[in-house]
């Protein structure tokens, strides 16, 4: 079995696409997933996979979703080893200062983190982006609303991409990490 996380991109934001943890729990154990669980309210789940192609089991979250919830929202699984890469190539630890204003945006397709290093020929101090193998870093030191660089990376990158804080990013590897302990 293959520990993964799916990230659940646009949810329980505002009052669209609204979806419990429990329902989302459910369906993903429906699908034949074991030792489900969520994290916090925002579309994260950590579960265990025979052999998983992520693009595949991302197709199959996002389907029944739609399906049973009525609710269209993309969908991107990772490994929890994938994550573990993700987490050590973070290139802005020693500039982003506050997790909750540095962001790892995940994307299902490396192309898409091509469309958004076009971004990297641009000054955008005091935010600073970093492109890595699987996932882009953006620190926002004014704030996330805001800012100008989340902006132009999700026009980049056609919102294709569902990013995290980094306190987020922690905890989900964390819970990926942990042993399953059934619920």
């Amino acid at each position: 079995m293959t520990r993964c996380v799916a990230l659940l991109r646009g949810i329980n934001v505002g009052r669209a696409k609204r979806i419990a943890m429990a329902d989302l729990r459910g369906l993903i154990a429906d699908l034949g997933f074991s030792g489900v669980r969520t994290l916090l309210n925002s579309g994260n789940a950590i579960f265990d996979a025979p052999q998983p192609e992520v693009r595949k089991v991302a197709s199959a979250i996002a389907d029944s979703i739609q399906g049973r919830l009525g609710v269209a929202v993309p969908v991107i699984v990772v490994t929890a080893q994938e994550l573990d890469a993700i987490v050590a190539e973070n290139p802005l630890l020693r500039t982003a200062t506050d997790p909750a204003r540095c962001l790892v945006a995940f994307v299902d397709a490396s192309k898409t983190l091509r469309k958004a290093g076009a971004l990297l020929a641009q000054s955008w101090a005091p935010e600073a982006l970093a492109v890595g193998r699987k996932a882009a870093y953006l620190w926002c030191p004014g704030g996330i609303a805001d800012s100008k660089l989340v902006q132009a990376f999700a026009r980049a990158t056609a919102e294709a991409a569902t990013a995290r804080n980094w306190a987020t990013v922690l905890k989900l590897q964390a819970a990926a990490r942990a042993p399953d302990n059934g619920a």
